[in-house]
């Protein structure tokens, strides 16, 4: 079941240029760390409940766990954003896009740091070409985690080594493209007999849906919206 996102904003070519985007993003987000990423009586209201409130409280889940993603946006004429697709054997999520990333180890030092060293680990991403730009929305998920994601620019002349333990594929996907909420499906599915709602993006033969179709939809919200 699908029904298209509503065409309710500036499209992504009013944001003129890279340098613009990356501007905007400096000027509405920062490095704060929200206190409900571990405080769970902090409001928290993004994630798998925004499109039906209602589901979640039905399922009675409890997303408690804190976990960090990297949202690496490449600093090209026409950037792009780096996504991941999981191993198909993966206990977890197997087979679906991603962006690199995972829990917060106690040794991190910020919700950064530890996207950061996610995407060393998954992907071979050098750390010294990524600049952290700020923290999107806190996501809470149906499947326990409260994903804080990481916006970064990464420097054009990047390389990758993946971990393919982890990671079957990178690729890059046009930034101008998931900035366009005419891409932005909402659909729906059974999960243990209850209705989920979800974002969903497709792009070419790749189907970006879920957790990081809604993390997508919170970036164009924050920094290409109005």
């Amino acid at each position: 079941m699908s029904d298209a996102a509503p065409s309710d904003a500036i499209p992504f070519a009013a944001v003129d240029g890279r340098g613009d985007f990356f501007d905007r993003a400096r000027a509405r987000l920062s490095l704060d760390v929200p206190a409900a990423l571990t405080d769970l009586s902090a409001p928290a209201v993004r994630g798998d409940l925004d499109l039906d409130p209602q589901a979640w409280k039905t399922a009675g889940v409890a997303a408690v766990r804190p976990a960090a993603v990297l949202v690496a946006v490449v600093d090209r004429e026409a950037p792009v954003v780096i996504l991941t697709q999981r191993t198909a054997d993966l206990a977890s999520h197997a087979g679906q896009i991603a962006f690199p990333g995972g829990k917060i180890d106690p040794e991190d030092a910020t919700p950064a740091g530890a996207a950061l060293r996610e995407a060393k680990e998954e992907i071979g991403l050098a750390q010294n070409l990524i600049e952290p730009i700020g923290y999107l929305d806190l996501y809470l998920t149906f499947s326990g985690f409260r994903i804080l994601p990481t916006l970064a620019r990464v420097a054009p002349d990047y390389a990758l080594t993946l971990n393919r333990s982890e990671v079957a594929e990178a690729f890059e996907v046009p930034l101008e493209f998931l900035m366009q909420p005419d891409n932005h499906e909402r659909r729906s599915r059974d999960w243990n007999g209850i209705t989920r709602h979800y974002y969903a993006i497709s792009y070419q033969d790749r189907y970006i849906w879920g957790v990081t179709a809604g993390i997508l939809r919170n970036l164009y919200e924050r920094v290409c919206q109005g």
